[in-house]
């Protein structure tokens, strides 16, 4: 069994990788050939947190994977992953463990990668304002999936603790260097997203963090943080002024999403305001961006096909790299 640290992951996969790697994993999902029950979810309200089981098996690719991702938000407080995860690449053909990977950044990665790959299907090309709201464990990863598939000017960045936006802001100025955007923590969440062509949220909040009347036409919105029935960072005005709504997987957004639920059950948005699955529009079944002007929004929840396309290609590679340590 092969055990693969943050370290040899990032030796062997990059953000550009891993946005491939979603595209076949939502492909996967659409076409019914990914075998991936809706993630068990057991609560820890004594600490707000959650221990969160998403199992996958893709039969022509004889693999299999299991990832046990636990949420846990005031983890940031104590210098702490907020997802602490492994995940498990599992032989098809006799059920053996392979690997176990740094869940942890696997999860970030290829959450990233959802996002990622919704803005380099759909957003416009000519895009220079990215706006992040958020600056958790998951944060990072969405920066850099953003500067990956749209060549971006400046990215504001906004978090309720001011302290913690800056800090961030800063670390990721220089960890990111290499893109060439300007990286500014802004004072309000309307400062970072009037102007914004990109704009992500990535939050575990219960109520909407941005005003939607201040996102310009043609913007491109994804929001990533609202995986549990409650949690609401969206503001469902933006869903009105949407021309297209995407999502990584309809049945889990609908299965766990308070942003897509709460407007649906209050009459603000109907199922024939849906566009579709991420994974039609890679197969060509429905339609993508038809204009810059139009403003689409991209929910995602994540799927457990992101996590075993992400561990396949990392183990491969990591295996012909002589990468990572071997337990027997």
């Amino acid at each position: 069994m092969l055990l693969l640290s943050k370290a040899d992951i990032k030796k062997v996969f990059t953000m550009k990788d891993a946005v491939e790697a979603d595209k076949e994993a939502f492909r996967l999902v659409v076409e019914g050939k990914c075998d991936a029950p809706i993630r068990t979810n057991i609560q820890a309200p004594k600490h707000e947190g959650s221990f969160l089981f998403m199992p996958a098996y893709v039969e022509e690719m004889d693999t299999a994977s299991l990832k046990v991702v636990d949420i846990f938000p005031h983890n940031i407080d104590q210098g702490l992953p907020t997802s602490p995860a492994q995940v498990f690449l599992i032989d098809g053909k006799n059920g053996i463990v392979k690997a176990v990977l740094d869940g942890t950044y696997v999860t970030q990665i290829r959450t990233g990668a959802a996002t990622g790959a919704a803005f380099d299907l759909l957003a416009k090309k000519d895009c220079r304002i990215g706006a992040l709201i958020g600056t958790g464990g998951q944060a990072a990863a969405q920066l850099e999936a953003m500067l990956t598939v749209r060549k971006l000017e400046e990215v504001r960045v906004f978090d309720m603790n001011p302290e913690r936006a800056q800090a961030f802001a800063a670390t990721m100025q220089e960890e990111l260097e290499e893109y060439g955007a300007k990286v500014v923590a802004a004072v309000s969440s309307d400062e970072a997203v009037e102007g914004a062509d990109l704009l992500v949220t990535v939050t575990p909040s219960s109520r909407p963090v941005f005003d939607a009347s201040k996102v310009k036409e043609g913007a491109t919105v994804s929001c990533v943080g609202a995986y549990q029935p409650h949690m609401q960072e969206m503001d469902p005005a933006i869903l009105t002024r949407a021309s297209k709504i995407y999502f990584d997987s309809e049945e889990a957004v609908l299965s766990e999403s308070g942003d897509i639920l709460i407007p649906l059950a209050d009459g603000t948005i109907t199922k024939e305001d849906f566009t579709g699955d991420l994974g039609q529009l890679i197969k060509g079944q429905i339609p993508g961006r038809e204009s810059d002007e139009e403003i689409i929004v991209f929910e995602t929840v994540g799927v457990a096909a992101q996590d075993l396309m992400a561990a396949k290609a990392i183990y491969d590679r990591a295996v012909e790299a002589g990468i990572g340590m071997n337990w027997e």
